[in-house]
Formats: C-alpha cells, structure tokens, sequence
C-alpha cells in the first residue's frame, strides 16, 4: 500500500466513545477471549493494471527479489519459504489459510482497493481465498483501501512518484462498489460484530472528501446500511482506522472529530501499522521496543480521544526498503526511504501480543476483545506472518501461545 507519509505522525487529536460493540462472528464461541485479524495486502499475483504500467507478469514479487542491503548490517533480500508463489491461485491460498488456521489466526483483513475506474488488485479474495476450498476455517472481511495509488513500485529517491490512481471517488463510485460489498457480506465465512459484517475504512477523510462533505457520507453509509437490511443483515458494523480518522481543513458541518465520527455512525476504530503513530529518528534503524513504547502511549488514550471502541494493533515489524529504487544511494527522506525496526524478534512480537491482549481484557468486554495484526504479507513493508526462510513460523507459533495455548 501506498503510505509516502508514514513516518509522519498522525496529527489530529482523536477521540472515545464508552460504548464497546460485542464481538461474536460466526461460528465463535461467545466465551473466547480474544480474536486476531490479520490485514492482507493482494499484490502478489498479475494484475492488468500492474502490467500496463510495469510489464507483463509483473507482481510485487519482483520488488521483493530484487531488494538489497542498503546499510551495513541490512538484512535483504527476505526470501519466502514456500516460494514466490501466485496468490490468486485456489490451492495456493488453501496453503496460507490452513498455516493461519492451525496457529490460531481467526480472521484476514483484505486490503480492497476500488477506485472511480473499477477494483484493482482483489484476485487474491476473489480467485485465492474465495475459491479455496477450505475458506470456512478462516474468516475474512475487508478494508477499503481508499488512499491515493503512487508508482512506488520503485521510488526513486528524488522527484515526487507518478499519481496512478486518486484515492476519492464519487458517490456513484461508492453506490456500485457497495453492490459488490453486498456480496461479500453475504459469504458464509464473512467476519460479522453482532451479526453485522465488519466493513473497515483506511482513509475516512478521504471518503468524506469524496462524499462531498460529512453530511454526503453519512448519507452514502446510510445508504449501504439500507442495502444491507434488504439482505436481511442487522446492520454494517462500520469501523475507522485512525491513520484516516481527520477534519478536513474548512469543514463546518462538524464541530470535532467526535461529533463526526457520531454523524458517520462509526462503530469502532483501530490502526493498520505502528508507525502511523510513531516517530523516526534520522538514523537507519529503529528498536523494535522503542516504536512498540511509542505506539502504547497512543493506544493508552486512543479510545478515550476517538471516542469509540479502539481495537489495539500488533505490528510485525517494518522495512520499506524494496520499494526504494535499489540503485539509489540510500538515505533517509520520505517514503519508503525510511529507517528500519530491527530486533523485532519473534520473542519481542510475543511481548508485544501479551500486551495487546492485556489491554483489551483490560478496555474491552469478555467477546468484545479483537486485536489486528500488520499483518500477513507486507513483504515490502517488512511486516508480515508469512513463513520465510530466516524464521519459518516463528511469528505464527507466537499467536498460538498468546491466544490459543492453555
């Protein structure tokens, strides 16, 4: 995903709302403590976009292999331990979803990018996961990745990346991507709150801009929620991640983040990565432990700024490095010419899962508990679960005696 931004910190003040929202998918058991979701980002199979702008075949795969140390020290290229292997293949997807499964993941949030020209990179949902026969061991629901699309594909370290794809849409933009929406939420393994399929937005701003202000995106939503009843669902259970959770500059028919969010019926907020709520130091690299501490002084008040329930987040780690042009002499500037976290061990991930779930046991109900993951395959961004030939399943294994083990 496109975040040129991401070690900038989130800026706006955020809010809370006392209200938690009962977390019960189905085929859970209402006693079951805590619920993991990883987010999935599907650009590792062809897409005709990818191929019209890089050439036939292209994936991000070809990122991935070609990344090189950039420092001393610099541990690339990552090599994956099944292969670069095309994810919108039914058998190949059967794979991730029975490792997921046997290490306890519950759910995989999918990166779902639909812009004013159609959707771009949902193979890996509609050919991978949703044709692979064992798709009911492992729910799923999506992310509307909604932001701006840069050819960073590489970056090249000077000059601003090309604008492939604006992140706003127009209302009948919206009006026909929730159509498909609809279908998805209608899938057996769909993660539902209360009966109420879980529909996450990366860039609420960016929507409401679209919508042509709040009040056309409380209408826009309204709208979906109608289709939904028609479906015979209860409701959409609408959740924020704060990375995109911001007023735009002149708006007025809000009078804070919080009466916003109360206009858009938001059920509940979290985060996709760490580092949105981060610093960098202008230095190569940086301790895992030290982003995590940054981090948790943002979650700490997150649900009380935001003023609804705050889902915590787990981050892997980070290095986005092999989306930068490999021949650059490289440097720390803007995205993804960034620092890198070292020493996020699987022990460290770990620690880091205990204290996601004692904050959730400690700000969440009993079945209202659920925690994301960045996340599955960030193979670009450093940050992913996926098995590699440096520590196989160490990450997974570690999911499993956080949340699964007696």
């Amino acid at each position: 995903m496109d975040r040129r931004t991401f070690i900038a910190r989130a800026g706006a003040v955020m809010l809370r709302e006392g209200l938690q929202s009962k977390i019960v998918p189905a085929g859970l058991r209402e006693d079951e403590d805590c619920l993991t979701a990883a987010y999935y980002f599907g650009n590792f199979h062809v897409d005709p976009r990818n191929e019209q702008a890089h050439g036939t075949q292209w994936t991000e795969w070809n990122l991935v292999r070609s990344a090189m140390p950039r420092f001393a020290g610099h541990q690339q290229p990552k090599v994956p331990m099944w292969g670069f292997e095309n994810e919108a293949d039914p058998q190949v997807f059967e794979k991730k979803i029975a490792v997921a499964h046997d290490h306890g993941l519950d759910a995989l949030i999918f990166d779902w990018y639909w812009y004013n020209d159609g959707q771009f990179l949902n193979a890996a949902l509609e050919q991978g996961y949703l044709q692979a026969a064992n798709n009911k061991d492992l729910k799923f629901a999506v992310m509307w990745a909604n932001h701006d699309w840069y050819d960073i594909h590489p970056a090249k370290l000077t000059g601003p990346p090309h604008l492939q794809f604006p992140g706003k849409v127009t209302r009948e933009t919206f009006n026909t991507m929730t159509d498909q929406l609809l279908k998805l939420f209608e899938h057996p393994s769909y993660f539902k709150i209360e009966g109420a399929p879980y529909f996450s937005l990366y860039e609420l701003f960016r929507f409401v801009e679209g919508m042509g202000g709040i009040r056309g995106a409380s209408d826009a939503l309204a709208a979906l929620r109608s289709k939904a009843a028609a479906a015979g669902l209860p409701d959409v259970h609408v959740n924020a991640v704060t990375w995109g959770v911001k007023l735009l500059p002149g708006q007025s028919d809000a009078r804070d983040l919080v009466d916003m969010l109360h206009q858009l019926g938001v059920n509940s907020t979290t985060s996709y990565v760490w580092v949105h709520h981060t610093h960098f130091e202008d230095t190569f690299t940086a301790e895992y432990d030290e982003i995590r501490k940054q981090y948790e002084a943002y979650r700490e008040t997150a649900a009380e700024n935001l003023g609804r329930s705050y889902f915590p987040n787990v981050t892997v780690g980070w290095d986005s490095t092999p989306r930068s042009c490999q021949t650059d002499n490289f440097r720390i500037a803007g995205y993804p010419f960034t620092p890198v976290i070292v020493n996020n061990t699987p022990r460290a991930f770990e620690d880091a899962l205990r204290s996601a779930k004692q904050f959730a046991q400690a700000h969440l109900a009993k079945g209202r508990r659920l925690i994301t993951i960045n996340s599955w395959n960030e193979w670009t961004e450093g940050s992913y679960l996926e098995p590699d030939t440096e520590r196989g399943t160490a990450y997974l294994e570690a999911i499993r005696t956080v949340f699964k083990t007696p």
